[in-house]
């Protein structure tokens, strides 16, 4: 099977899913900048299940938008678990979704750290019922592979929580 067989299969997954309990979805998405978005809206029908994606690449989108703290962004940085858990609070409070997913991270090939290397991506899911959880991740490869692993993975967090 092939990563396009792959990740058509995974978004299949997440749309039953959505149907099947009647979810309904909105992203805020930085360093993939729509990607998860049009991936779930090139299904027919997806208005069933997906509100809205913000893309909020800039620090002033994500507070303008999203109501993530200038202090937050401050004292953490745009790629922290701190920030995409706000961006999570930030889309459900100005969507009418009732689940989110949010990513940001560094994608390269500049713009990394020694503490926050090229590939490090920040991942968080809410619900709006408990705090949103978060994940760091290291991905490899160049920038179209750090963004393309960071959709994955994302999507396959919010299958994961819909389906417990």
């Amino acid at each position: 099977m092939d990563e396009e067989t792959d990740l058509e299969g995974l978004l299949q997954r997440l749309t039953q899913e959505l149907l099947a309990r009647s979810r309904y979805m909105a992203v805020a998405e930085s360093c993939t900048g729509g990607w998860i978005a049009k991936l779930i809206t090139d299904f027919p029908g997806s208005s069933d299940y997906f509100d809205r994606g913000f893309v909020t690449y800039s620090n002033q989108s994500k507070q303008d938008m999203l109501d993530v703290s200038a202090t937050t962004l401050a004292t953490h940085g745009a790629v922290s678990a701190e920030v995409v858990c706000e961006m999570v609070t930030g889309v459900l409070a100005h969507s009418s979704a009732d689940i989110a997913v949010a990513v940001s991270g560094i994608a390269g090939p500049g713009g990394g750290s020694e503490q926050k290397p090229v590939g490090t991506v920040y991942i968080a899911w809410g619900d709006g019922l408990d705090a949103p959880t978060s994940q760091c991740y290291l991905f490899s490869g160049d920038r179209e592979a750090v963004r393309r692993q960071a959709v994955v993975a994302a999507i396959q967090g919010v299958t994961e929580r819909i389906s417990l």
